[in-house]
């Protein structure tokens, strides 16, 4: 399985590109189509899915053009439909943790509300997806509609208990840096370091 980090739009967004054996998945298309789907015809890749992580503009910005040009449905987290302004003909919408085999990808989706109530993580092997939720350093802003300071938290102490090696993608990539590990954030990211000092209060 091949991850390859695709930089587009003006707030740094990372749209993730998987294949393996000719099969793609996108997380996160937003900006630009045009490329993505050029992309996607020069690699001679057959774009099975896209999964979004929540439902925030930026994430989301054009792809159901994407949608509607492969026939291919978005997975989204039916709490963040309003908030995304996608069509709903062109989605599966879902609740909840899912297990999804879409083609050769084994598709895990943990619920991981804080940033958005339908944000998620998208777990595939030992790397994580994970938006809007989790960065280097950092996690997500709790200060919007929908967000919620006590559910981010629990989110964190969530993913803090991921194996150590798990590989994280965060959905931009600030001060150049999109990617790292959950051992290395439980030790070195403060916010998942109070989630875990303030575990026993969730």
């Amino acid at each position: 399985m091949q991850i390859e980090v695709i930089q587009l739009g003006p707030m740094e967004n990372c749209t993730y590109l998987i294949h393996q054996d000719g099969k793609a998945l996108l997380i996160d298309p937003a900006w630009d189509m045009n490329f993505l789907e050029h992309t996607l015809q020069a690699k001679k890749l057959t774009l099975l899915a896209v999964f979004f992580t929540h439902g925030h503009f930026d994430h989301v910005k054009f792809s159901q053009t994407l949608l509607e040009n492969t026939g291919v449905k978005g997975y989204l987290e039916e709490q963040d439909l309003a908030l995304s302004g996608l069509d709903p003909k062109y989605l599966t919408l879902y609740s909840g943790e899912q297990q999804l085999q879409i083609g050769p990808f084994q598709v895990h989706i943990i619920p991981t509300p804080g940033h958005t109530a339908g944000g998620v993580c998208i777990q595939l092997g030992n790397n994580l997806f994970t938006g809007d939720t989790l960065f280097p350093g950092a996690c997500g802003r709790v200060d919007l509609p929908s967000s919620n300071p006590r559910q981010m938290r629990q989110s964190l102490l969530k993913l803090a208990q991921l194996p150590e090696d798990t590989q994280i993608f965060a959905g931009h990539s600030y001060n150049g840096k999109c990617s790292s590990t959950i051992g290395y954030e439980r030790i070195q990211n403060p916010f998942m370091r109070n989630a875990l000092r303030d575990k026993e209060l969730l």
